[in-house]
């Protein structure tokens, strides 16, 4: 990598589709894969390629992703000649102008960005699932003598409505772009991933905000304006390794469990390209005598006295004797009682599931007011929930963040939400 680059990470969505999982974390701050937060695989492909110089922009409820990043040390991002730094919305006279859109998020953030006096900056989504040598994607840039370069994966046309997609002539020059079209000319989708020249890109942003009709937004309004002007050389770079977008409780919990396999399609112990993370220091993995574990993670602090399989147990998870977990997400430090049957679930931080229960039976119910969230037969359980012996939770049930057991309802069929009494 010749030339001198700084990477942008846009880490302040909401994830409304994670629904309860993201009623007080950020999305990219969402636990994955057993120790791991999203934000990490962002940041860790910086760290891989060489990037040192990085700003994390944050908006919606920053303080955990915030604290889990700190000064960068985990992705020895803390070097004098860059390192990581938190970027709020910017603040004046006690009002907080928060970040209108993505475009609007690097606009508010050119200072940064100069004080480096970059050649190219790298924007970058921290809430997807993805391996990545960026480099590989700058020399592509440079090679095509390009002014920007979008990242692309080719999908099904059926699932094109979910993406930005690129139209592009034999050199995979972008002529056309489409923002979650009905009726797509391409199976080239965006993955929110772009590499442009520094100062090609500022002049964009200062027009963009100075447009009263514009969102802010790089998919809706800058790439859309620089095709449609011709205001520069915009191409596609074609992408083919693994990548997953986690913003559904569905793909979240497959892109976990796919961590089981044998074979996993994501490879989270390939030692010449590590992911880094800032935990807490827990102990070995504890697996007792008359426990069974099958195509599992277990990670630190774990301890085992029940059936495990097909499943990815966080740090300090403790499981029952008795216990079964089956092809389910069970977050740091939950504890589960004796007796308890969990399936096809997944179970937030620091939850206490009591003796007896059962979580994830009956039919497969969608959700009453939610069914795109809650359609997958899975049942989530939020944060520092408590539940009470011989409970019994079907399918496609959700669980609310502090739930005591005092404030429980009682059984749920498929399809509901508990919440604390009224």
């Amino acid at each position: 990598m010749a030339k001198k680059v700084v990477a942008l990470i846009l880490a302040g969505g909401q994830g409304t589709r994670l629904g309860l999982l993201t009623d007080e974390v950020a999305k990219p701050a969402v636990p994955f894969g057993g120790k791991y937060r999203i934000i990490d695989f962002s940041l860790s492909n910086c760290v891989n390629s060489g990037i040192t110089a990085v700003g994390v922009l944050t908006q919606y409820r920053p303080h955990i992703l915030s604290r889990h990043i700190g000064i960068g040390r985990p992705w020895d991002l803390d070097r004098k000649d860059g390192g990581v730094v938190i970027l709020p919305p910017f603040i004046a006279q006690g009002d907080s102008n928060w970040y209108k859109g993505t475009a609007n998020a690097v606009f508010q953030n050119i200072d940064f960005v100069d004080d480096f006096d970059p050649e190219l900056l790298v924007i970058l989504s921290g809430d997807h699932i993805y391996s990545m040598d960026y480099n590989e994607m700058i020399d592509y840039h440079l090679s095509k003598g390009a002014t920007g370069t979008v990242a692309c994966m080719r999908v099904p046309l059926s699932e094109a409505h979910r993406f930005g997609m690129m139209i592009t002539d034999f050199e995979n020059k972008i002529t056309d772009f489409q923002e979650k079209p009905k009726e797509p000319k391409s199976d080239l989708a965006s993955l929110g991933i772009y590499v442009f020249d520094w100062k090609f890109l500022r002049e964009r942003l200062i027009q963009d905000e100075k447009d009263p009709e514009s969102d802010n937004d790089f998919g809706k309004n800058i790439l859309p304006k620089i095709v449609q002007d011709n205001a520069g050389k915009l191409f596609a770079f074609v992408f083919e390794g693994y990548w997953r977008d986690v913003g559904t409780i569905e793909s979240l919990w497959e892109a976990n469990i796919e961590l089981t396999r044998p074979i996993p399609p994501f490879n989270l112990h390939d030692p010449s390209w590590r992911f880094y993370t800032q935990t807490e220091e827990y102990l070995p993995a504890y697996v007792g005598t008359s426990s069974y574990v099958r195509n599992s993670l277990i990670n630190e602090g774990a301890e085992i006295y029940g059936r495990v399989e097909n499943s990815v147990i966080f740090q300090g998870v403790q499981i029952g004797e008795g216990s079964l977990v089956k092809n389910s997400v069970v977050m740091t430090n939950s504890k589960i009682g004796r007796n308890v049957v969990i399936e096809r679930g997944i179970v937030g931080e620091g939850t206490f599931v009591k003796d007896g229960v059962v979580l994830g039976y009956g039919d497969e119910v969608p959700h009453e007011t939610q069914p795109h969230i809650y359609n997958a037969g899975i049942v989530v359980v939020g944060s520092d929930v408590v539940i009470p012996q011989n409970t019994k939770i079907g399918k496609n049930s959700a669980i609310l963040n502090h739930v005591r057991e005092e404030d429980f309802e009682g059984d749920v069929e498929g399809g509901k939400t508990i919440s604390p009494k009224a």
